[in-house]
């Protein structure tokens, strides 16, 4: 990645806009919108890459259709001052998050959170709130997506492991007891 900041202009932008709307548009198709072509996209988008402004591409996946069909946000309160990096460590451990991120306010934590069902969240709640360092959690489920074209409405991520499984129960653990 370069250290030295990368030129960034309004053909850029619309390159980005495009590529975000559908990652799969090909060059040619961009060029035509932006006046630019295929080659001289391609080369800006492999710059965009080169310098960190694009860092992939993902297929949107609708949630259900890989078995997860409960969301929520956890909001996560930690005893003392938690560093960071070591809830980063404890979200890596569950799959089921999707995000997290610190924040400002009376929790420390946000998690988004995907499941089978309310069984399977309510696992995954009891496998959060046994870290030693968790204080409390408040949970609010996800009813429905009032943008239903945003990238919180459907998931770049893998399935939970066995999210397809009908016949595994919601409490049974994944992890080593």
């Amino acid at each position: 990645m370069n250290s030295r900041p990368t030129p960034f202009d309004e053909l850029d932008r619309k390159i980005i806009t495009a590529l975000m709307a559908n990652a799969r548009t090909s060059f040619a198709e961009i060029g035509v919108d932006v006046g630019l072509s295929a080659t001289a996209v391609k080369r800006r988008v492999d710059r965009l890459r080169e310098s960190g402004v694009i860092t992939g591409f993902t297929a949107t996946v609708k949630p259900s259709a890989l078995g997860w069909r409960t969301e929520a946000y956890v909001e996560v309160y930690c005893e003392g001052a938690a560093p960071p990096r070591r809830l980063a460590e404890v979200v890596r451990n569950h799959p089921e998050i999707t995000a997290a991120m610190t924040v400002t306010g009376g929790a420390d934590a946000l998690l988004h959170v995907r499941a089978r069902d309310v069984e399977h969240f309510e696992e995954v709640l009891e496998r959060i709130r046994a870290e030693p360092f968790i204080r409390k959690t408040i949970s609010v489920m996800v009813l429905s997506h009032l943008i239903p074209d945003s990238p919180e409405a459907g998931t770049s991520g893998p399935a939970p492991q066995d999210a397809a499984d009908p016949h595994r129960s919601g409490r049974e653990r994944s992890d080593p007891a």
